[in-house]
């Protein structure tokens, strides 16, 4: 396991969901959030899931990232095991009626990020080709969990937001940087991501969005090689060609690797945003921070006390949406 994937593993890291100039101090809580995902160790006899949840409210904070259901974690024990006798959900609408992911969004969160793919098959299965009948499949299993949200939590304010994980790694179907993801893949990779936001689209045309909101986003994770070489990544090949309410940047590549220079993450959310058609809700600045951190093994206090910070005032200051 990579100390980078160690760190997602087991530390609470933060992520960013937008800002504005002028926000008051007491809106950071419905800003700047946490991940909480796979952790190596629990502290209460509490379900794991719902542990975590409660701990990131203790700090203040009303963003929580989490991992949902998908192949990869077709049963949520493998990332939430504590405490826990997870129920067979044959469908992600089921999966959302679970009593533990039901008592996570009755808490008072006002948004949560819910890293998703569809049942029954890999996550990157299009890699190799996306046929009409999955992505039919794929609109229709994002419709009825988008609607279900829309739905069930109607009136309460919250905001839901779909993605998937680190989708530059998915499209190469490996964790090589400088391996080029094949045009085949990159094609799909647009088709599936079209088809998933077709059918949060199709649900908010459906039952609309009374006092709730559901958002459906990609998330990008290697951004600094396309905007310095060129390099074909999601940013410059896939991205143009879809139509999307948001995109996540997994930014570990300037957040961390560049974490003295602000700058750095600052032109990566500029190049994603060209690279990015408008949404209807967010415009042109419909880009968020989803995921960064620094391990505590390999980085001194202060290094790490430097770099947090940066990536929040970098993100709060270009104006995440």
């Amino acid at each position: 396991m990579t100390m980078k994937t160690f760190v997602l593993m087991a530390v609470l890291t933060f992520t960013c969901i937008c800002a504005v100039h002028g926000q008051s101090a007491r809106d950071v809580r419905d800003t700047v959030g946490v991940v909480h995902v796979a952790g190596r160790y629990h502290l209460t006899d509490k379900d794991f899931l719902n542990e975590g949840a409660d701990q990131i409210l203790d700090l203040g904070s009303r963003v929580i990232k989490v991992w949902f259901y998908g192949k990869r974690h077709e049963h949520p024990n493998g990332v939430y095991p504590y405490n826990s006798q997870w129920p067979k959900a044959d469908s992600l609408v089921e999966g959302a009626r679970t009593p533990y992911y039901r008592e996570l969004f009755h808490k008072p969160f006002t948004t949560y990020i819910m890293v998703v793919t569809a049942l029954g098959r890999d996550d990157a299965y299009w890699r190799s080709g996306i046929t009409d009948e999955q992505k039919g499949d794929e609109q229709r299993q994002f419709y009825k969990l988008a609607k279900h949200l829309l739905t069930a939590y109607k009136g309460t304010g919250k905001t839901f937001v779909l993605q998937h994980w680190e989708g530059d790694w998915m499209v190469r179907g490996n964790f090589d940087a400088n391996a080029k993801p094949t045009e085949p893949a990159l094609q799909s990779m647009v088709e599936w991501l079209n088809a998933r936001q077709a059918g949060v689209n199709q649900a908010r045309e459906e039952v609309g969005q009374q006092g709730v909101h559901v958002y459906h986003a990609t998330e990008v994770n290697r951004v600094v090689q396309s905007m310095r070489e060129d390099f074909p990544n999601m940013v410059n090949k896939v991205l143009p060609h879809t139509h999307l309410d948001l995109v996540s940047y997994s930014a570990w590549d300037s957040a961390t690797e560049h974490y003295t220079d602000p700058n750095v993450l600052r032109q990566a959310l500029d190049f994603i945003a060209a690279h990015t058609p408008d949404s209807a809700d967010f415009g042109d600045r419909n880009v968020y921070i989803g995921e960064f951190g620094m391990p505590e093994s390999g980085y001194s206090l202060d290094q790490i006390r430097a770099a947090i910070p940066n990536a929040v005032r970098t993100g709060l200051d270009w104006g995440c949406p």
